[in-house]
């Protein structure tokens, strides 16, 4: 391997931010955000929208509140009719 074009990889938290959910992997993103981890660690956090604790294909059911189409929201943020 090459020296110096390869970036660091480390160990991160991510945690779901609709469930709560939290595990420890390897990955090349950082963050300015850290957690203290089960083993008395303290690791990067990184926040995720979606895991397979809140993904209806893991689940096998809905979980996530259904927040409208496209259409619709973008006539909410505009007041339109």
């Amino acid at each position: 391997m090459k020296q110096g074009i390869h970036p660091d990889y480390q160990k991160v938290v991510f945690m779901d931010t609709s469930t709560g959910f939290k595990f420890l992997s390897g990955s090349t993103k950082s963050s300015s955000e850290t957690i203290e981890w089960e083993d008395g660690n303290t690791y990067p956090l990184l926040k995720v929208e979606v895991s397979a604790d809140s993904h209806p294909f893991y689940t096998g059911k809905q979980k996530l509140n259904d927040l409208g189409g496209r259409v619709d929201r973008f006539k909410k943020k505009y007041n339109l009719k």
